[in-house]
C-alpha cells in the first residue's frame, strides 16, 4: 500500500467527489480555481453516528452498538423479569384460548380481566403512573411470550401501547401524561394510533383528516376520517395525525403540515365503524374512526404544531423491536411443532427427522429465528442504553423478523403435512395471522426504500463533505488522508484492511472475515450508485431494493457473530451449535451479498430489470394479461 503514490489517491478521490457532488447536489459548473483564490472550507460539518447500518453505507465498521453483544439487564431488572416469565406462559397456556378468540373474532372477557391484573395494559409505562415500568429487554421478553401464543392478541395489546399511547409517554406534557396514562396502563381503557387514510397508506405526508385552530385559540376543529385502525372500534384515547395550517415566522407563508394530538371517544364527533373481516388477527379489533368537526381542546397538542410526522415516525421506530420479538415467539412455537412432529413420525420405515430435505427446513428455520432474535435484543439493549441512532436497525428487524416468521410457519405447515392444513393444529391460523405483518407500521417494500435511501443520503453527506475539503486541502489534510485514501483504495479494488477479528471470537474468524468483506464491497457498491445515477438514485427501486437486501444480510451476519463470541466466550452449552449456524449465515450470507450488489452494475442484471419494466407496463396498459390462452378458446 505504501508504493501507490499519494497523489494518486488524490486524484482518484477528487474524481470520485467531483462526480458525487456534480450529480448529488448541484447542477452548477465547478467555479474556476485559477483566477479565483481557494474559497474556505464550509464549517458545516456532516453528520455523525456510531450506528453499524448508518456506516454501513459508508463501507465502514462501527462495531460500538453491536460489539460485545448486548447485556443490558441489571440483577434487579432479571429478578423481576424471571417473576413474570412464568406467571406469563402460565395464562396464555391455561387461560386465554387462541382458537377460540380466532372463531370469536374477539378477545373474551375473562382474558381481558386476567391481563388487566397482571399489568399488561402498561409494562413499559412508569412505575408513578401505575405501569410496570419495564424496560424495552424485559419488554421484548414477556411480548415473544405473547407471539409464541396469539398474534391477534398480541395486536391488542401492541396496538395499545407500543403505538396507540407511546405518543403520550415519548411526546406528552407532564399533564398529559398524569392525565391519560394511569388508566391506560391499567387497562381501564384502551388506545389507538390513527395514521393511515384512504389516500394515505405509506404516504403518510398526504393524509386528508385537517385541524383547523379556532378563532379563539382554544382549540382545534377536527375533520377526517381513518381506516384499518387497530382497537378503532374498542378504543377511548387516539393518537391522531391531521394536517394544521402552519405560518413561517420568518416568511410569512402559511402551509399545511401534520401535527398529532390526543383525541378521547368522549370528544363529540367521535365515531367508529363496525368492525372489518380480515384474513387474520381475527380477535383483535380492527375499524374506520371518524371525526366530524370536533373539538380538540389546544391542551391535546401531541408534541409541536407540525412536528406530526416526526411524532408518528418516532413511534413507529420505537416499536418495530417489539414486533421482532414477538415473532421470534412465533417461530419457537412453530419450530417446537416441528420438531415434536418430525422426531416421531415414521414414513419408509425411518422417523421423517433423518432425512435430509426434513434437516434443511428445521435448520434453515432455527436460522431465521436466530438471526430475527438476535437482531431483535440487539436493538432493544441499545435502545435501553440510551442510543437514539437505531431507526434503520429496527426497520431491518421488522423486514427480516416479518418474513423470516413467515417462512418458518410455512415450513411447519409442510412439515406437518395434512396434519398442519388442519385448523386444529393452530398452524393455518398462525399463517393467517403472520401475513399482515409485512404490510403493517410500515409495508417491508417501503422500509427496504427507507433503509437504503436513508443509509444513501447518510453516505452522501460524507462524500460531500470531502469535496469541500478539497477546496482548501491545506487546511484538511486530515480529513483527506484519512477518509480519502479509504476510498481511493476501494476504488482502486484495494482492502481498506476492515476487519471484525479483534470482536469475535477466534473460532469464528473465518466467518467474520467474510463479513468485512462484505462490507467493504457495499461501501464500492453505494458510492458507485451514487456516481452513476446521483440524486436520480431515488427513482432506481429495483436497484435500492437489492441494496437494502444486501444491508439486510450483513447486519444479520454482524449481530449472530457479536451473539456467538459472546455464548463461547462463557462457554455456554450451546456454544457449538451457535457456531454452525453463525458459519452458515455468513457462509451464505456473504454469497447473497456478492449477488445483491452484482445486481446493481452487471449489465445482464440491468437487461432483466427492463425487461422487468416493460412486462409490467404492457400488462398494466392491457388492463390484464396480454398473453392467449393456450387452448385458444
Amino acid at each position: 500500500m505504501s508504493s501507490v503514490p499519494v497523489v494518486t489517491f488524490s486524484c482518484l478521490i477528487k474524481r470520485l467527489c467531483h462526480v458525487h457532488v456534480r450529480r448529488w447536489h448541484s447542477t452548477k459548473p465547478a467555479p474556476n480555481t485559477h483566477s479565483k483564490p481557494a474559497p474556505k472550507t464550509s464549517s458545516k460539518s456532516a453528520p455523525e453516528t456510531n450506528s453499524f447500518a448508518m456506516n454501513l453505507f459508508r463501507g465502514q465498521i462501527r462495531h460500538e452498538e453491536v460489539f460485545p453483544y448486548r447485556q443490558v439487564l441489571s440483577e434487579d431488572q432479571r429478578s423481576v423479569l424471571e417473576s413474570l416469565i412464568s406467571p406469563t406462559e402460565k395464562f396464555f397456556k391455561e387461560v386465554n384460548d387462541a382458537g377460540k378468540n380466532d372463531a370469536n373474532e374477539c378477545v373474551d372477557d375473562a382474558t381481558m380481566k386476567g391481563l388487566r391484573e397482571m399489568g399488561a395494559f402498561g409494562l413499559q409505562v412508569a412505575e408513578k403512573y401505575g405501569g410496570l415500568g419495564l424496560t424495552n429487554t424485559q419488554y421484548a421478553r414477556l411480548v415473544e411470550i405473547v407471539g409464541e401464543h396469539d398474534l391477534a392478541l398480541g395486536i391488542v395489546l401492541g396496538a395499545h401501547q407500543s403505538i396507540g399511547f407511546k405518543g403520550i409517554s415519548l411526546f406528552g406534557t407532564d399533564a398529559q401524561k398524569q392525565k391519560y396514562l394511569p388508566s391506560l396502563a391499567s387497562g381501564e381503557k384502551l388506545a389507538a394510533f390513527c395514521l393511515t387514510e384512504p389516500s394515505s397508506g405509506s404516504d403518510a405526508s398526504s393524509i386528508r383528516t385537517r385541524a383547523v385552530p379556532s378563532a379563539d385559540g382554544s382549540h382545534y376543529v377536527l375533520t377526517g376520517g381513518k381506516i384499518w385502525i387497530s382497537n378503532g372500534g374498542l378504543a377511548d384515547v387516539f393518537t391522531v395525525f391531521a394536517q394544521t395550517p402552519v405560518t413561517d415566522s420568518k416568511t410569512g407563508l402559511t402551509k399545511e403540515k401534520v401535527t398529532a394530538f390526543i383525541v378521547e371517544r368522549a370528544f363529540k364527533g367521535v365515531t367508529s365503524g363496525p368492525p372489518e373481516k380480515k384474513m387474520g388477527i381475527k380477535a383483535s379489533n380492527t375499524a374506520e374512526v371518524h371525526f366530524d368537526e370536533v373539538e380538540v381542546p389546544k391542551e391535546n397538542l401531541l408534541g409541536e404544531v407540525g412536528e406530526g410526522f416526526k411524532v408518528a415516525m418516532n413511534i413507529l421506530n420505537n416499536g418495530r423491536f417489539g414486533m421482532a420479538a414477538a415473532l421470534t415467539g412465533t417461530m419457537r412455537g412453530c419450530i417446537n411443532m416441528a420438531v415434536d412432529h418430525a422426531s416421531s413420525r415414521v414414513q419408509f420405515g425411518r422417523r421423517i427427522d433423518t432425512f435430509g430435505t426434513i434437516q434443511e427446513k428445521i435448520a434453515r428455520m432455527t436460522v431465521a429465528h436466530y438471526i430475527t432474535e438476535s437482531m431483535a435484543y440487539t436493538v432493544s439493549g441499545n435502545m435501553d442504553l440510551g442510543i437514539k441512532e437505531y431507526q434503520l436497525e429496527a426497520a431491518i428487524s421488522k423486514i427480516f423478523g416479518s418474513e423470516a416468521a413467515w417462512f418458518v410457519a410455512d415450513e411447519a405447515l409442510q412439515i406437518l403435512g395434512g396434519t398442519g392444513y388442519m385448523k386444529s393444529s393452530g398452524v393455518e391460523r398462525v399463517l393467517r395471522d403472520l401475513r399482515v405483518f409485512r404490510i403493517f407500521e410500515g409495508t417491508n417494500d417501503i422500509l427496504r426504500l427507507f433503509v437504503a435511501l436513508t443509509g444513501i443520503q447518510y453516505a452522501g453527506s460524507h462524500l460531500k463533505e470531502l469535496q469541500r475539503a478539497f477546496q482548501n486541502p491545506a487546511a484538511n489534510l486530515g480529513l483527506i488522508f484519512g477518509e480519502g485514501s479509504k476510498r481511493a483504495l476501494r476504488l482502486v479494488g484495494m482492502s481498506t484492511a476492515q476487519s471484525l477479528a479483534e470482536h469475535v471470537h477466534p473460532d469464528l474468524s473465518d466467518a467474520a472475515s467474510k463479513a468485512a468483506s462484505s462490507v467493504e464491497g457495499f461501501g464500492v457498491a453505494v458510492e458507485s450508485l451514487l456516481m452513476k445515477y446521483g440524486k436520480n438514485v431515488v427513482d432506481e427501486q429495483y436497484l435500492l431494493s437489492r441494496l437494502a437486501n444486501a444491508a439486510i444480510e450483513i447486519y444479520a451476519m454482524v449481530v449472530v457473530l457479536s451473539r456467538a463470541t459472546a455464548s463461547l466466550n462463557q462457554n455456554h452449552s450451546s456454544a457449538a451449535h451457535e457456531m454452525a449456524i453463525v458459519n452458515l449465515i455468513c457462509s451464505e450470507g456473504s454469497e447473497k451479498v456478492k449477488l445483491y450488489l452484482g445486481a446493481l452494475s452487471e449489465d445482464r442484471h440491468l437487461k432483466c430489470f427492463q425487461y422487468l419494466r416493460d412486462i409490467s407496463k404492457d400488462v398494466v396498459a392491457n388492463g390484464g394479461l396480454i398473453q392467449k390462452h393456450p387452448l385458444g378458446v
